[in-house]
Order: structure tokens, then sequence, then C-alpha cells
């Protein structure tokens, strides 16, 4: 992992593809700057994410940045950032994404130390729709952190960052890979171990930032990436309602199956947990965003579409009764039109 920051040579007033012009860096990091733009064809401000001269020339580092930009392009939700085009100008590839106002999580959380459950739910329930929307696409995001969720003003979450999303249909359960991709304070013991991710992985990943979100402090911490990978694969994290009493023993028992070692143990998609917090919160009665109801809405609405949900199966059993009373005449009639055809059709001795 690079500790150094190298910003890209790109400066405010630069025209990409003679059509984005850069207004101001507004976001760095290992890999790419992200800026403040202006789409003069359309005359919208948008956000820019430009890969690093460095990296522009090593292949992997490409077809991250791309893996990133077709993943996202595909996903259309209120609690995902929308990419709008994918371009390459002077040797650099760059992104063209929403601009989202306000400021990532992991800031937001800076500022404020710890949430009560009533300010925490309501974001982790829009996180969990975005999420679970990439799932139900057919994507695990892998890299489910503070940093990569978005939260504005008015406190709507927008998840972003697809750059090492894998499509579901490329894993093999019983892959093995050398590199791990991911973050280690977020990511998931299978992924600590370089196993094959799945939903349940994000969803690890959405239980530690819970954690944080409730108590401040993040459920492992270490110095190395991998002794916090041996924590997320052996140790078991510190009981919440020992470092925040008031929390309710309900949601220790949630956030404990999310946090279980094996993938099997927990939740197994990202809708799942968003529709167990939302049912916590009705039962606490708890008056819950409406940005959060919206949230859940989405879940609900999608799962509505998905096959082997008793719940949107609905039986008119007014039809029901009908179709067995008009059975039951046809049936009746079947000796009548017997004795019919023997009358005209007597049998031959």
């Amino acid at each position: 992992m690079r500790n150094d920051i190298i910003f890209s040579d790109m400066e405010a007033g630069t025209l990409l593809n003679n059509r984005y012009q850069l207004v101001e860096r507004i976001g760095t990091g290992g890999m790419a700057d992200v800026f403040r733009a202006r789409d003069l064809m359309l005359e919208r401000t948008v956000a820019i994410k430009i890969l690093h001269e460095t990296y522009s020339n090593d292949k992997a580092f490409q077809d991250r940045f791309r893996q990133e930009a077709r993943a996202a392009a595909n996903l259309s939700h209120p609690n995902i950032v929308t990419v709008h085009d994918f371009g390459l100008d002077n040797g650099q590839l760059f992104i063209v994404m929403e601009l989202v106002p306000g400021t990532d999580l992991k800031t937001f959380l800076h500022k404020r130390t710890r949430l009560i459950p009533e300010e925490a739910l309501p974001m982790m329930i829009q996180a969990c729709a975005g999420i679970g929307y990439a799932h139900r696409a057919g994507l695990v995001h892998c890299d489910v952190k503070p940093q990569n969720l978005l939260v504005t003003p008015d406190l709507r979450l927008k998840v972003t960052d697809f750059g090492i999303a894998r499509a579901l249909s490329t894993i093999k359960p019983d892959e093995q890979s050398e590199i791990v991709w991911g973050s280690p304070q977020y990511f998931a013991p299978e992924q600590a171990a370089g196993a094959a991710p799945s939903p349940a992985s994000d969803v690890y990943s959405l239980g530690v930032i819970l954690y944080e979100m409730l108590t401040g402090s993040l459920p492992f911490q270490a110095v190395t990436a991998g002794d916090l990978a041996h924590l997320h694969l052996e140790a078991d994290p510190p009981l919440i309602r020992e470092m925040v009493p008031e929390i309710s023993p309900e949601l220790e028992q949630i956030l404990l199956k999310v946090l279980a070692k094996e993938p099997s143990q927990r939740y197994r998609t990202a809708d799942q947990l968003g529709r167990v917090l939302m049912n916590f919160g009705a039962s606490r009665s708890d008056p819950l965003l409406p940005l959060a109801q919206e949230a859940t809405s989405t879940i609900d609405m999608d799962a509505s579409s998905m096959p082997n949900l008793e719940a949107t199966v609905k039986i008119d059993w007014l039809s029901v009764g009908l179709g067995l009373m008009a059975l039951v005449a046809v049936l009746g009639l079947i000796p009548f039109w017997m004795w019919v055809y023997f009358v005209y059709n007597p049998p031959i001795r």
C-alpha cells in the first residue's frame, strides 16, 4: 500500500477531450485525483476522477480504472454515485461522475466521533440499499469503507468507487489469490485470507462501518495490514455494549451476526441486512429519516420482483371457488353424455 501522495499533472483550467473543463481539485488519493469540473456540452457541474500519470502506463491500474467505470456505469440507483462518461486525454484516463455535495462518511465521523442509533441506522440502511442493488446486478463491491460512502448535507448517502468490484459470474467458490484486495480495516475474513469474495463479504464490511459509527472506533486495530488480517480471521470484536452501554442487546446481536467469521453465518446480502435494520427500528418505534424509508422502499420494491418471496403471492379465493364449481359441473356431465352415447350407439351383442 502506497502512503505517498502523487498529484496529477492536471490543473484547474485544463480542458479534457474538448468538453470537460477542470475547475478545482477536491480530493486526491494514491491512485487518482478528483476534480470539480464543468461539462461544457451539457452545461452542468460534474466530478472527474483522473488516474495519476505515474500509473497511466501500468496495465494493471488501467484495467482496474476501466473496471470501475464499466461496473458503476451499469448501476442506476439513488444511493449509488452515477457515472456519466469515461475517456482518455493526453495519455491519462478519467471517469466523469455525478458531483455529490458534502463529504465522505469517514470525514463525517471524524467530526462527530460517534453516532446514536437513530442517526446511524438511516445512513446504514441507505448504504445497504445501494450495495444491495449492486448485489442484485451481479456485483460484489469488495472495498466497502466509509471513504467510499458519500454523505450529502441533507444526509443522503451514496456509494462510490467500484474500482475492484467483482462480477459474481466470474467468481469461483474455491478460488485463492495471493493478492489481497480491499482495505485491511474493513475487509472480510475471507478477503483477508485471499479466498473468494461474496455479497456476504460486503455485508461484513458494512458491519465494521456500523460498529465504527456507533462506537467511534474500529472493532480491530493494528499497526500492519498483516496484523489486521489476522484479527479479522481469528479475533472477536470487543462487545459493543461494553463500550456503549445504551446500545440495545438486539442491535448488538445484529452486529455480532454481521461480523461472523463464516460468510454463511452472516446475512446473505446487503438487502437482507437493510430489512433487518429497518425492522429493528420499527420495533423500537424509532422515527427513521425519510431518506432511509425511501431506501428501504427501493429494497422492498426490488425484492418484490424476485422469485420465491411468499409475501408477494396473493390468492384470489373467489376465483378459485368458481373454478372448482365449474370443474365439478363439467365432471357431473360425464355420466349424462355417456348415457346419450349409449342410447344412440347401443352395444352390439
